[in-house]
């Protein structure tokens, strides 16, 4: 059980002070009743609400995924374009956290011009052990090449190209030219500008670049550009479980 106050401050609707403001203006509902008293309990479990007309499901934890449109940053301070923070509901962005950073945050980053799939979560261990290189996780790219695609760059991309900054070659997990000018590329490290700096280093170019894969989660169809959901549990524990040479379209939804 938890106090409907305590409940709105995790879920980011603002300070207890705020949340306790809401609750007594009478603008929170559980069910069909209104909620008066900031210190009436609820049981956490499967609860629903409705905050100013906005209805939330209560989330221990926030899991979800965006669909990255083009000519936006993943910094909540962005330089240029605008944040793709901006795209998600106030609560999300002001969960509170025990670092410094308040909210969900992007786990990796895409250029301002990559489009496609990105994870966002309030669970640290969760973001780690996503981005952390020794796991592996294969990220599925789609991109779109200046010049068309022969053999030889693919067996090149298989057997690994060197970079400017790392002597060690990087290797590209799998590689499939699908069109002439449209190669599906999977990697399971990151690196700045990887994907561009690869195709550069086999005589070839980006011109568009989209990420459809991380590891068993496939981006669904029906997710427009700029739109975002949460993760089912089985989806966030299949992530949890991704490694190298998984499935990358299991879990779709």
């Amino acid at each position: 059980m938890m106090r409907i106050e305590e409940i709105l401050y995790t879920q980011g609707f603002g300070t207890r002070r705020v949340c306790a403001g809401l609750v007594q203006q009478g603008f929170v509902r559980v069910g069909e009743a209104t909620v008066g008293d900031p210190g009436e309990e609820f049981e956490v479990q499967g609860l629903r609400f409705t905050v100013q007309g906005t209805e939330w499901a209560y989330q221990e934890k926030a899991y979800l995924m965006l669909h990255k449109p083009a000519g936006t940053e993943c910094s909540q301070k962005p330089s240029t374009y605008p944040s793709i923070y901006t795209l998600l509901p106030a609560p999300l962005r002001q969960r509170p956290n025990r670092g410094a950073v308040q909210g969900v945050q992007a786990i990796g980053r895409l250029d301002q011009d990559t489009t496609g799939l990105l994870l966002m979560t309030d669970d640290g261990q969760f973001i780690h052990r996503m981005g952390s290189p020794k796991h592996h996780v294969p990220k599925v790219y789609e991109v779109g090449t200046k010049h068309p695609i022969d053999r030889s760059q693919v067996d090149r991309l298989l057997a690994g190209v060197v970079l400017d900054d790392d002597p060690k070659p990087v290797r590209a997990a799998a590689c499939e030219a699908v069109a002439d000018l449209h190669l599906r590329l999977t990697l399971t490290e990151g690196k700045y500008h990887q994907v561009k700096r690869m195709l550069a280093a086999v005589g070839n170019r980006v011109e568009t670049l989209h990420r459809s894969c991380i590891g068993p989660l496939a981006l669904p169809e029906d997710l427009a550009p700029g739109q975002w959901r949460w993760l089912e549990a089985e989806q966030v524990e299949a992530l949890r479980n991704a490694r190298a040479g998984q499935p990358a379209n299991r879990v779709d939804r």
